[in-house]
């Protein structure tokens, strides 16, 4: 049976290993098979045992989020990616920045590279959203507080202690515009320091933020 038949039913999501083997069942050697769509280029490899349809398909690829999500997990995009993605910062990031519970780590796909920064539990868990990106891709995305929370902490040697420091960080480093800061949740902010590593930067920002 022909792949792009087959693909479609899975289409949603990169494929892994398991789905690839569902999907080539009626094959005596699916292995060979996964080889030969690479060689193809009906398949391409992000690492092993994931996949996603190859540009000889007319098959619609996962967005780079989805693809983050399932290339490092669990994790959800954030730090400058999804502070650009709500329009925070004026750059357009090229290289994913996600948060995971695991192990740091960069992975360098034939998509682009993806960037994985640690946070621990239970701050991790708090901020996240599932966003549709387009029809039946789901992915999961820091919220713009949360994003900015992740950038603050993950952030080598950056340790907000003053107003002034804060607010020349966030408008002249990160360049975010005063109104959309002005938006942002500050009662849910607060609630998330008391587990958030860096909290005293942390604390800097929420007093900051008041200000504007």
């Amino acid at each position: 049976m022909d792949f792009r038949y087959l693909a479609k039913q899975f289409n949603n999501a990169p494929f892994t290993r398991q789905v690839m083997l569902d999907m080539l069942k009626d094959y005596k050697r699916p292995n060979d098979k996964i080889s030969e769509l690479i060689k193809n280029g009906d398949l391409i490899l992000l690492k092993r045992g994931l996949y996603i349809p190859g540009r000889n398909t007319d098959l619609i690829a996962p967005e780079p989020f989805l693809i983050a999500n399932y290339l490092w997990g669990p994790s959800y995009v954030s730090l400058e990616t999804a502070l650009s993605y709500w329009g925070f910062i004026p750059e357009r990031v090229f290289e994913i920045s996600s948060v995971t519970m695991k192990l740091s780590k960069k992975i360098k796909t034939p998509v682009g590279r993806f960037t994985y920064r640690f946070m621990p539990l239970p701050y991790y868990s708090f901020g996240i959203k599932s966003v549709e990106l387009i029809s039946g891709q789901v992915a999961l995305i820091a919220s713009p507080e949360k994003a900015l929370f992740d950038k603050i902490i993950s952030k080598a040697g950056l340790n907000l202690r003053s107003i002034s420091q804060t607010y020349d960080f966030l408008i002249e480093d990160l360049r975010i515009d005063a109104e959309r800061l002005q938006k942002l949740n500050i009662k849910e902010l607060s609630s998330w320091i008391p587990d958030a590593p860096k909290n005293e930067s942390l604390r800097t920002l929420i007093k900051t933020l008041k200000k504007l």
